[in-house]
């Protein structure tokens, strides 16, 4: 049987999922799905950055030993980082726009939405550190920032790899 002509580059390619679309069909997809993956990321980290930027004119904020103080400002550095991690893919697409780089800005997106997912997860679970520090004690506050990495790792890195490899 003869090989069959060779596709140019907008043709569409069935996919293992039955789809059939072109590669700039592919892209614009993919970057759609990123964008709504970012809007849901955006506001939590933005809800937590609120949080925490709240917490320090609290009254009970003065209290705080020199580690509470370290970690608070561990987790603002790390939670405003995280914020303009999830915004740089807006800043990529707009340096970038209408310069036929789609495969440039999702490549890009996807490496700062897994930052941005990274950098939550370490926002969380300091801020549990802090929360259950403050309430229970060190060793409590230990306790639950190692539970909340764990079910991190669990649910965001192991399930959704275990689920791939079954697809």
């Amino acid at each position: 049987m003869p090989d069959p002509a060779p596709r140019t580059p907008e043709e569409p390619s069935p996919a293992p999922d039955g789809r059939t679309e072109t590669p700039t069909e592919q892209l614009d997809r993919n970057w759609a799905e990123l964008l709504q993956e970012l809007r849901v990321i955006q506001t939590g980290t933005q809800i937590l950055t609120g949080f925490l930027l709240a917490a320090v004119f609290q009254s009970r904020f003065a209290d705080l030993d020199a580690f509470q103080r370290d970690t608070y400002l561990v987790l603002v550095v790390t939670s405003i980082v995280t914020t303009l991690v999830g915004l740089a893919p807006v800043s990529l697409h707009r340096v970038l726009f209408r310069r036929q780089a789609k495969d440039t800005i999702v490549r890009y997106t996807d490496y700062f939405v897994q930052a941005t997912l990274a950098g939550v997860a370490i926002t969380v679970a300091g801020i549990g550190l802090l929360i259950f520090d403050l309430v229970l004690g060190r060793a409590w506050g230990v306790a639950f920032a190692a539970f909340i990495v764990l079910v991190v790792l669990v649910i965001w890195i192991v399930v959704p790899r275990r689920i791939r490899r079954k697809h």
